[in-house]
Order: structure tokens, then C-alpha cells, then sequence
């Protein structure tokens, strides 16, 4: 198969990415599940936008920069908050439907996150995320250039110094090779350009707010081909994660704390009122780091969020699905405080990308939680991850069409009321596809060749070192760190990633397979940046050193 656009992952950075292509652009969405499973769709909170008088684009800016602790790029986040309304009428002219105060009416029902000084929440109840890829879903299911394959799974990149083509020029990227988990086949895929948009890496933990999904694959393949990874220390751990048995990581939205919720110890004590100006509003690492500190000070198993200061009835309308999964476990939250843990949530950093999403290989780019846009810097402001998932959408999009258009020469064609044949020439040009341009690109890509042989043990082998690597993640890389932590950590995942290399190059692939070597490479970013960073800053906290060191270390970390 060739597209002239390949994207891979189908969270609201691919699909809105897709939908903004011409009907004459053909593009081929790859998503290693259904096209609705990411991490947008369990996104409770919502797309942080400048839609409120009393805000304005520099209040924005300011909230994401003291954020970011220091490693932010001012450039880019200004362009992206200046962005925010525009992408936000993109959506909704796809048919997202966000929270209004009435029905009919134009003022949104704008919530407020921690680490922001505004209400520029724009939400959907707390379910935002799904109708976010409602919308988006069916926008390109209605598209006639979109072609989705579901259950496919990217094993490798394919690039032109891989196929020994061009030794002199650049390296670019060529295509991939997919795994089909419905016929357990390996199918390569041409395209002019390729966009990573798989999301996080929240799996490489032991618990994690994400999906199962979030094994941080198009972040592996990237760097196996040479792509610049950055910030790969800086992983954001949600504050407030159901506490229960039998919850399945269930997040509980900082929105909550927006509306006046307390985070209390077993006691009734508000800890983070002493802690931060903002008290339970405060930026995440801030609230993860304190509340980590007082379950290991207290040895309680969690803490509470007191949210019975408000009515069963606002409560039920503002956050109908964590009501009613909360009750499901027994608990009220208009009368009883919600158990609340820290859980793995959001990567700051990933493939490093340019201001348009491209990557340092030609034709390839990243956008979503899988880029290091310098956006985040070492911590993300809370929903500004929707928001950058759009605004570089929209970015790739314009630069993509640019290459294409002087890739192929496409000429644009004038036309006149009295020119006759007007509706045919139209018509010709609209329906006209780009065909693929081999003097350009030449990207023949081979046969999958699979050597392996079935394995007989693989389950056993591949559950055993999964279990191992994400303990050892936990564990040793968690919210707290030191030196001999990542030592220890380094040496475990070393050993693991040799055992993992000599399993996948001698037996049969498969997903699970494929799963566990992109998990087992992020995790030695994850462990390799963090040992490089001798500093605390954002969500990187080592005890060893537990100040910031702006002389030394205020500039990205980049592999």
C-alpha cells in the first residue's frame, strides 16, 4: 500500500490531522486497536484555550511557563496558546459539542485545572475526551481520502540509508511495516510522509492513569532509526487516581479540585495548604511529590478528596461518569472523601520536533503526547495536552501540503465564468489524486521476511519480563529518585532488554512481543535521561539532588 500521508495513532493529534486533508491527499490511519481507543478518549478534563475576557493569551503563557519550570520554549508556547481559539472552532465545526452554561447558548462553560489563574477549561462534562473522538472519528469515517485500519501495529520504521538508497543525502523515512493482528501478517507500507501520533508511555510503569495502549511505540521505532528524543525524565504522575481493589486506575479529573475539592489526609489535615500558594490547585508534580511524601510519612495506602462541599445535584451534572463510577465502588462523593493515589499520567518529553512537528529525520514527524515540542518543558500544564495535540496538527498539515505541492508541482488552475468547459476542468482537478512520485521517493519497501519460530513459552517469557520491567520502573524511576535507584534500575533493564532482543530476533513476531521491546527501550530513555539529569526540576525529583541548577542544566535533555 502507499498514501501520501501515513499516520499512525488515531487520538485527536492523528485524527485531526487527517481530517483537514483534501479530498485529492490520500491518507491511511494505522491504530493497533479500534480507531477510538487512545489516550484522548479517556481524557476527563479538557482542551485549555484563551475564551474568556478576563484571560488573555500572556495569562495563559505565564501559567504554562512556571509550569514548565524553567525548560519551556517561549516561542513555541506562545504560538501554540495564540493558536488555541482557532483550533478550538476547527473542532467545533467537526461537530465536538463542549459544555455551555445554557443550551443554545455561545458562552462555554469554562472549568479551571491546577496550575492555571483562569477559567479556560473547555469540557464535556468529564467525558471530554470521548466526544472529542466522537467527533473526530466520524468526521473521517465521512471522508472519502481516509482509509482506517484497525488492529494494525507499527513493528519498524523504513528509511533510505536502511535500504542502502542515497548513502549521500539525508536520511528520510520511506514507510513501515505493520503488524495485522486480525490475520497475523506483516503488511509494508509506503508514503510520501509519515506521522507519528501514538500517544504516551504510561504502561512502563506499574500503574498508570493510561490505557493498555500506551506502550510507547512510535517513541522506540523513532529512536531505532536515529530520530533526537528529548526530556524523557520528565514523566508526569497524576495526583489523584481511584483508590479501590477493584478500580482499574480510574482517574479522578483535576477538575474536581477546580471546583474547590481538598485533599486531606486520613485525619481531615488540608496538607497542601502549607505547601503552595495555590493548595490542592497547585501544578501536579508538585501535588504528586507532596502526596507521595505524606503516604510515605504516614504509611497510610492513599490520601482523600473532600468533595461534599457541593450538592449531589451540581456534582452528578458536572462529573457525571466519575459519580457514577465512584458510587459503583460505594462511595458517594457528595458525602464520603474519594481515596486518591498517584498514578503514571503524561510524557513532557518524546521525539524532538521542530515548531511544524518535524522530526530530525526528513519526513518524519511526531505530534501528541509522543513529541518533545517544547511546549511542556518538565511539567505540562494541565489540558494543554489536547490543545498541543491540535495546534501541531494543524501545524504538520501546513507544512506537509507545502512539500507536497513542490514535491509533485502542482499547479493551480484558473478558471472563468466564460470558459465553457469550466465544470469539467473543476471537476478533473478536484478529483485529481496525488500519485506517488518514485524520482522523489523512492520507497519500495520488501517482503516482511520472519524468520522466528514459534514460540512455545512465549506468554510465559513475555508476561514475566513485562511484570519485572514495570516493577522495576516503579519502583526505582518513580515520583522520588537517587543515584543508586537508577543504577540498580539501569542494570535490570539492561538485562532485560538483551533477553528481549535475543527472544524477538528468533521467534515468531507478535504484538505482545512487539509491545514489550518498545516498553523495554523507553523505559533505558526514561532511566538514561533521568541519570543524566543531576538537578530536581518539574516532575524529575532526585533526592540527591534536590535543587535546581539553572547554571547547569536549564536546557533540554536530548538523546
Amino acid at each position: 500500500m502507499h498514501f501520501n500521508v501515513l499516520i499512525i495513532g488515531s487520538g485527536i493529534a492523528g485524527l485531526s490531522l487527517a481530517n483537514r486533508y483534501p479530498e485529492n491527499v490520500s491518507v491511511g490511519i494505522f491504530t493497533k486497536k479500534e480507531e477510538a481507543e487512545s489516550n484522548t478518549n479517556y481524557a476527563q478534563g479538557g482542551l485549555a484555550a484563551v475564551m474568556n475576557i478576563k484571560d488573555s493569551v500572556e495569562l495563559h503563557v505565564k501559567d504554562t511557563l512556571i509550569a514548565g519550570d524553567g525548560l519551556c520554549d517561549e516561542e513555541v508556547v506562545k504560538m501554540v496558546v495564540e493558536e488555541g481559539p482557532s483550533v478550538v472552532e476547527d473542532l467545533l465545526s467537526w461537530g465536538v459539542n463542549f459544555a455551555r452554561y445554557k443550551e443554545n447558548e455561545e458562552t462555554f462553560d469554562l472549568g479551571r485545572e491546577g496550575g492555571h489563574s483562569q477559567r479556560r477549561v473547555l469540557h464535556a462534562g468529564d467525558i471530554t475526551g470521548r466526544e472529542i473522538e466522537r467527533a473526530l472519528v466520524e468526521k473521517s469515517r465521512s471522508k472519502s481520502n481516509i482509509s482506517i485500519f484497525e488492529n494494525h501495529i507499527a513493528i519498524d520504521f523504513i528509511t533510505s540509508h536502511k535500504l542502502k538508497k542515497e548513502k549521500n543525502m539525508p536520511d528520510k523515512v520511506l514507510g513501515a511495516y505493520f503488524l495485522d493482528r486480525n490475520n497475523d501478517r506483516v503488511v509494508p507500507v509506503s508514503a510520501d510522509f509519515v506521522v507519528i501520533a501514538t500517544g504516551g508511555a504510561g504502561k512502563v510503569f506499574l500503574y498508570t492513569s493510561n490505557p493498555d495502549i500506551s506502550t510507547g511505540d512510535g517513541i522506540a521505532a523513532a529512536y531505532r532509526i536515529g530520530a533526537k528524543v528529548a526530556n524523557m525524565e520528565f514523566y508526569q504522575f497524576h495526583p489523584t487516581i481511584l483508590y479501590h481493589p477493584e478500580a482499574k486506575s480510574f482517574l479522578i479529573s483535576e477538575a474536581l479540585r477546580g471546583e474547590g475539592g481538598t485533599l486531606r489526609l486520613k485525619d481531615g489535615t488540608p496538607f497542601m495548604d502549607s505547601v503552595h500558594p495555590l493548595k490542592s490547585l497547585a501544578p501536579r508534580d508538585i501535588v504528586a511529590r507532596t502526596i507521595d511524601f505524606e503516604m510515605k510519612r504516614t504509611g497510610d495506602e492513599c490520601v482523600y478528596l473532600d468533595m461534599t462541599h457541593k450538592s449531589k445535584e451540581f456534582l452528578e451534572k458536572r462529573f457525571p461518569d466519575i459519580f457514577k463510577t465512584t458510587l459503583s465502588f460505594g462511595i458517594d462523593m457528595s458525602k464520603q472523601w474519594i481515596p486518591v493515589v498517584p498514578a503514571a499520567h503524561y510524557l513532557c518529553g518524546g521525539i524532538l520536533t521542530d515548531k511544524d512537528g518535524l522530526t530530525s529525520i526528513d519526513n518524519l514527524y511526531a505530534i501528541g503526547e509522543v513529541a518533545c515540542t517544547g511546549l511542556h518543558g518538565a511539567n505540562r500544564l494541565a489540558s494543554n495536552s489536547l490543545l498541543e495535540g491540535c495546534v501541531f496538527a494543524k501545524k504538520a498539515y501546513e507544512s506537509t501540503m507545502k512539500k507536497m505541492e513542490s514535491l509533485i508541482k502542482i499547479k493551480s488552475v484558473q478558471f472563468h465564468d466564460d470558459d465553457k468547459s469550466h465544470k469539467q476542468h473543476k471537476q478533473a482537478y478536484k478529483s485529481h489524486d496525488l500519485k506517488h512520485n518514485d524520482e522523489n521517493n523512492s520507497s519500495i519497501i520488501p517482503e516482511w521476511k520472519d524468520f522466528g519460530l514459534e514460540g512455545g513459552d512465549e506468554l510465559i517469557v513475555i508476561t514475566h519480563n513485562w511484570d519485572e520491567l514495570r516493577r522495576t520502573m516503579w519502583n526505582y524511576v518513580g515520583i522520588v529518585r537517587s543515584n543508586k535507584r537508577l543504577e540498580r534500575a539501569k542494570r535490570r533493564i539492561d538485562n532485560l532488554i538483551d533477553e528481549i532482543k535475543e527472544y524477538y530476533w528468533n521467534f515468531k513476531i507478535s504484538s505482545d512481543l512487539i509491545e514489550l521491546r518498545n516498553i523495554a527501550e523507553v523505559a533505558n530513555l526514561i532511566i538514561t535521561s533521568a541519570m543524566l539529569r543531576k538537578e530536581s526540576r518539574g516532575t524529575h525529583y532526585t533526592i540527591d539532588y534536590p535543587a535546581k541548577d539553572d547554571k547547569n542544566f536549564k536546557h533540554p535533555t536530548v538523546l
